[in-house]
């Protein structure tokens, strides 16, 4: 993690209006942990983090992530967000940086299968590249995912698709089957209610 890593982030907030970890310290993982918040900002949308170098590296995913290999999500970049984000839930005030709900849809831990030539390249080289791949271990997905880069520049953005193996079900719609949090069974709208 660069020094400035998390300025983008601490720079978009008032830690004393939102509840959001302000994210000082970084504590690495032993497995590298992922998530995938649920966000009802001004448009519903899924946060996918995966922790890179002390991090959570972030994209915005309008459609969620898919099982069905033949899906291909687009992902935008946002900024790093730090590794305490991973268990955030709660509502991020009006007038606030992403004002609205967030909800833990899914965590868990996950591999990175990243490689060229059969050499393994660290996720970080591989953010920086423009392609990586890993294998997620979670409570609602699992198996393999790959994220690619297809335009950069000021509107850059990626992929998110599905590998065809073993975890791989087309005819499943986790997004909108599976609405509860996986930290505390609530749906976004309960979280909404409770803590707005």
């Amino acid at each position: 993690m660069t020094p400035d890593s998390l300025k983008d982030y601490r720079d978009k907030r008032d830690f004393g209006i939102t509840p959001e970890p302000a994210g000082r310290e970084s504590v690495t993982s032993q497995e590298p942990i992922f998530v995938i918040q649920k966000h009802a900002a001004r448009r519903l949308h899924y946060d996918f983090r995966l922790e890179v170098d002390g991090v959570l590296k972030s994209w915005a995913i309008p459609k969620g992530p898919s099982t069905d290999p033949q899906d291909k999500r687009l992902a935008v970049p946002t900024e790093d967000h730090p590794l305490a984000y991973a268990g955030f839930e709660g509502v991020i005030p009006a007038g606030e940086y992403g004002a609205g709900t967030v909800m833990v849809w899914d965590t868990g831990v996950f591999r990175n299968l990243t490689e060229k030539k059969g050499e393994a390249i660290p996720l970080g080289q591989a953010v920086a590249q423009g392609h990586l791949k890993v294998w997620l271990k979670g409570r609602k997905l699992k198996g393999g995912y790959a994220l690619t880069r297809f335009k950069t520049g000021k509107d850059e953005s990626w992929l998110l698709v599905k590998a065809d193996d073993g975890e791989a079900d087309p005819c499943r719609t986790p997004v909108a089957d599976e609405p509860q949090s996986v930290l505390t069974g609530r749906t976004i709208e309960e979280i909404a209610g409770e803590e707005g």
